[in-house]
């Protein structure tokens, strides 16, 4: 699921959203800015995360989102998510890869392993309301639009 194309958007994206939803269905959306792929998961650190660590412990269904600010592209994946802690068995193993990301800067409570099982690209509506709609494009409108 997780294709050499969506790894290279997770490699060059700096900034992940994180859906999950209570018990009830109550959703909660997070910014999460630790993750990386592993193999055909993604692992995503738990810095300061109770309120999602709380609803994957009710409900393991979760979607992430990410995309790339300048062309406006990314990707969009639904999976079931597992926390890993201390004390599972490979816990160092995962965390080394989330580690080498923080430089050690951060605590790392637990890891969200997430089990990929749908994706589904994202892209600004520009590409389908003006066909003709070029990366570059909308590179140069977010240059504009963020005064970057």
């Amino acid at each position: 699921m997780l294709t050499d194309e969506i790894k290279r958007y997770i490699d060059k994206s700096v900034l992940c959203w994180l859906a999950t939803a209570s018990r009830e269905g109550v959703p909660n959306v997070s910014p999460k800015e630790i993750f990386t792929h592993y193999g055909q998961n993604l692992l995503i650190a738990d810095i300061a995360s109770p309120q999602s660590i709380k609803n994957i412990m009710e409900n393991d269904n979760v979607c992430i989102s990410f995309i790339d600010i300048l062309i406006q592209k990314g990707w969009q994946l639904k999976g079931k998510a597992t926390i890993i802690d201390s004390g599972h068995l490979h816990f160092n193993l995962l965390l080394q890869p989330l580690t080498q990301m923080t430089k050690g800067k951060f605590p790392i409570n637990n890891i969200i392993s997430v089990q990929i099982e749908k994706t589904k690209p994202i892209f600004a509506p520009s590409y389908i309301l003006y066909p003709g709609t070029t990366e570059e494009e909308q590179i140069k409108s977010a240059i504009k639009a963020y005064k970057l």
